[in-house]
């Protein structure tokens, strides 16, 4: 078996040692005794310029560096525990775990409604083991997976988690690996996948030596953070290894269910064979080899089908991917904002085109970009593609941290809720939403260096620039920014917030039990727009069953000829009635359509309609005042 890099426990007391440093011409081993005594001792070299040692008595828990040259000494990088920080000693560690999991072999794909959260703000402690007692709280809203924004060791305390310096160690201040084990243990004692977010476009400044050890950074091309990590230049197959192991170490030592990659558009490589390609085989050969279901889910802001193309129709096989689009034209229905990448988005005809396809730019001009963006996804599968109405980036790198709780009213949060859930996609909330959290999620560091201070908050303030934002932007480094982006559960027992729960989770109990909503297609879905009326119908049908989803986004009554097709339908579920805290409802209860359907809609309303058991009539092609959409006309009778 091909050992692996960093410290490994081999057990009876003896540990290995590998580490790839061509830019040595010599390594050593120096170990911590309890006083700091040196223990050095020499590697030995390998091929392709990697370092080796077996080492008696060295158990876990034993503190090292590596010293290069017999004069500078660095942590390993690829430590599994920074117990002093990132720039202290490296620490072997025990991957032994009870795991109590040994029947779990992961969900599918289609079933996952992702919950994504941060380890630091998530409770008062902070912690993975703080985590746990929630899950069940969790489970009971009705999510299947919990995403991890990243562990990776960063500097200090409070930080997103997108500085990590030490891609294989696991944050000491949340608990480090036995934490981040029992976690995942936890969730899948529940029944629910864990998902972790890496980050493989770029490293943290603060406590970032690997070039130290070798060129895993190329000036060929420039990313947002400084120099891109090394994927297609010389020595770049020793770089994909560092990062493909890591990928396999969540998978193997913790058992992670699937791996969301960070920002994948600043990852730069233009070899035949793609790292992002080869990263994904990999992860699918190992689930292959556990019998697990592991998956790869990308982000990119590209609108990029490659990414979940099958190789052979020339992509990289990737399992799913973030669709910003589908939050952008939803954020602006809500909010009406149109600075910024706002700017590209505007009506009910970008949603829907987002419900139908996928992405919203496909190629046409992009008046924020000033240029062509993106390409058709007609063609990818619904389940590849994660929608949200809110996530940490989206709140987060906004210049006062707000939610969408303090940015549109009460109903439009049920709408927000409704859009997401009842999309054929797979549905992503962010920690706090299901009850309308109102603490902002704030950008937080605790940089020990003052000049990468002043330029993170100098960065700040260029990165609002395109947006008319206003408002102090709270300090980065001030803790005080940091507690104020903690979550306060005890607004859960208030009024609005309980209401809002409780329709959070009548929304995935309708859509995990209604097989017209659980089953994720595109080809058996159509969207239509009423723009006049500001209205959006979704219709969705399987076999024996068609549900007729209405959402209203204006601000006004208004009564609307819809295009329901003909048969019994039955009202599922209503935002405006007084146990969601509505105005309301006089909608009728049933409909018999043989004809025209006319309704009366609240403002700021979703209505949800399903047809009796066994009907199956398909819609037909409508045209409406204010809709795209073609055909005749639908007539039809109501009854209550």
């Amino acid at each position: 078996m091909k050992p692996k890099l960093g410290a490994t426990y081999l057990g009876n007391g003896r540990s290995q040692f590998l580490v790839w440093a061509p830019n040595a011409k010599s390594v050593e081993v120096r170990l911590l005794g309890p006083s700091q005594a040196e223990a050095k001792q020499l590697m030995q070299p390998v091929e392709r310029e990697y370092y080796s040692l077996v080492l008696e008595g060295v158990k876990p828990g034993a503190l090292y560096y590596y010293r290069i040259d017999g004069e500078k000494e660095f942590p390993d990088p690829a430590s599994r525990f920074q117990p002093r920080g990132v720039h202290g000693p490296s620490q072997v560690t025990d991957p032994d775990h009870e795991w109590n999991d040994h029947n779990w072999a992961g969900l599918p794909l289609r079933d996952y409604i992702i919950y994504e959260l941060h380890v630091g703000t998530f409770t008062r402690q902070g912690t993975f083991e703080a985590i746990i007692p929630h899950l069940d709280e969790l489970q009971a809203l009705g999510v299947t997976a919990i995403e991890l924004m990243p562990v990776a060791q960063f500097p200090g305390t409070r930080n997103w988690g997108y500085d990590g310096a030490y891609p294989f160690a696991v944050q000491d201040s949340y608990g480090g690996p036995a934490g981040l084990r029992r976690f995942v243990d936890g969730c899948h004692q529940r029944g629910l996948a864990a998902v972790l977010d890496v980050v493989y476009n770029h490293l943290g400044p603060e406590g970032n030596y690997l070039a130290e050890f070798g060129p895993y950074f190329t000036r060929k091309y420039r990313t947002p953070w400084g120099e891109a990590i090394n994927f297609d230049g010389p020595h770049s197959d020793e770089v994909r290894r560092f990062f493909i192991e890591n990928a396999l170490s969540w998978i193997t030592e913790f058992h992670f269910d699937a791996l969301r990659l960070d920002a994948v558009h600043a990852i730069f490589d233009q070899t035949a064979y793609p790292f992002l390609q080869e990263l994904g085989n990999a992860v699918h050969r190992e689930a292959d080899e556990l019998n697990r279901q592991v998956y790869v889910i990308a982000e990119s802001s590209l609108n990029d089908t490659r990414l979940v193309q099958p190789v052979e129709l020339g992509g990289y096989s990737l399992d799913a991917q973030w669709n910003d689009d589908f939050h952008h034209s939803l954020h602006t229905l809500l909010t009406h904002e149109r600075s910024g990448y706002y700017e590209d988005f505007n009506g009910l005809h970008d949603l829907r085109k987002a419900l139908a396809e996928g992405y919203v730019y496909t190629g046409q001009y992009s008046p924020y970009r000033r240029r062509r963006h993106g390409e058709v996804s007609c063609q990818v599968p619904a389940h590849k593609f994660v929608v949200y109405a809110q996530t940490h980036d989206q709140v987060g790198n906004r210049r006062l941290g707000e939610r969408l709780s303090q940015l549109a009213s009460f109903d439009g949060l049920k709408l927000a809720a409704g859009a997401v859930l009842l999309a054929p996609y797979v549905p992503l909330l962010f920690m706090g939403e299901e009850y309308g959290e109102t603490a902002p999620f704030l950008y937080f560091i605790s940089h020990g260096d003052p000049e990468l201070v002043e330029a993170v908050r100098r960065g700040r303030g260029l990165e609002f620039a395109a947006f008319s934002w206003q408002g102090e932007i709270p300090d980065p480094q001030a803790g005080e920014t940091f507690e104020r982006s903690k979550l306060n559960p005890s607004l859960r027992g208030a009024e609005k917030h309980r209401a809002l729960v409780d329709f959070y989770t009548e929304l995935i109990r309708i859509r995990r039990t209604t097989p017209a909503l659980a089953f994720l297609s595109k080809e058996h879905l159509q969207a239509i727009t009423l723009e006049k009326q500001g209205v959006l119908c979704l219709h969705r049908w399987t076999e024996g069953e068609q549900v007729f989803s209405v959402f209203h986004f204006g601000s006004s009554e208004t009564s609307v000829e819809l295009p329901f097709p003909a048969g019994h339908w039955h009202k599922i579920l209503d935002s405006s009635e007084t146990r969601w805290l509505g105005r309301g409802s006089s909608l009728p209860s049933k409909l018999n359509v043989i004809g025209d359907v006319v309704l009366t809609l609240s403002p700021e309303i979703l209505v949800v309609y399903a047809t009796m058991s066994g009907q199956t009539s398909r819609s037909k092609e409508v045209r409406l005042s204010g809709t795209e959409e073609q055909g005749n006309p639908i007539t039809g009778t109501l009854s209550s």
